[in-house]
């Protein structure tokens, strides 16, 4: 992720606020915690706050918290998250952990580290993933994304994870509930048309589709749905929002 802003998102985002607009910021980043994501937005010249912000660690941590209280976890990816980890007890890989999470691709995600959640699913161990997430856009590129191995994982030990970040209807319920505010009055801007759009389509949230970031138009050709809107960029947001 480059963190450079869209020509023209930054005035967009002014225009939608000065319209009084709620906003909320939901992302399947891994890598870095919500207080980190919200500092590199606001260097790149965007007016955020932290609580404006709903990250997939944020998320997990709250469905431990319910579905697995007291548990030990296991964090598996890359990056340190536990900051957002809150009130769950974290403990490495070879711990004997009682729930796995996997988190987001790169490096960390190793041979034998996913051998090992591999081998704690098979004796049992619920799998818990952050997102599904198969590609991520950087600035030098689509790169892969944990959700290619996590589906390797699920078909190799006849299991099923349960998602919590985009596009599981968890997540875009508990971003309502933060906005206050019901799925027929909601509009969901993403560049993932399968984790961002189809997945706010599912719980009656409009989905507009972004021509930037990891955008492909052959996706659309073979895509399961489609976005009620389909714009160039953010900066074509607020005119669009003003026609719904």
């Amino acid at each position: 992720m480059s963190w450079q802003p869209i020509a023209g998102a930054i005035e967009a985002l002014e225009r939608v606020r000065a319209a009084e607009i709620p906003v909320l910021f939901v992302t399947n980043t891994t890598s870095i915690g919500r207080g980190a994501v919200a500092e590199r937005l606001h260097d790149a010249g965007f007016t955020v706050v932290d609580d404006e912000i709903l990250t997939a660690p944020v998320m997990t941590a709250a469905y431990l918290r319910r579905a697995h209280p007291g548990a030990r976890v296991a964090v598996v990816g890359e990056g340190d998250v536990t900051a957002d980890l809150r009130a769950v007890s974290v403990v490495g890989i070879d711990d004997d952990p009682d729930v796995v999470v996997l988190a987001g691709g790169g490096p960390a995600l190793a041979y034998d580290a996913l051998n090992r959640v591999f081998q704690l699913v098979i004796d049992g161990t619920p799998l818990v993933a952050m997102h599904r997430n198969l590609s991520w856009a950087t600035d030098q590129g689509l790169q892969l994304d944990s959700g290619a191995f996590l589906v390797g994982i699920e078909q190799a030990a006849h299991a099923h994870a349960v998602t919590v970040g985009k596009p599981s209807p968890e997540c875009f319920i508990a971003g309502l509930e933060l906005l206050d505010c019901a799925a027929a009055d909601a509009v969901m801007v993403g560049d993932d048309l399968d984790a961002d759009v189809l997945g706010a389509q599912a719980v009656g949230i409009r989905g507009v589709l972004v021509r930037t970031g990891k955008f492909r138009p052959e996706v659309l050709e073979h895509a399961a749905g489609q976005p009620d809107h389909l714009v160039d960029s953010f900066a074509d947001v607020p005119a669009l929002l003003e026609v719904l």
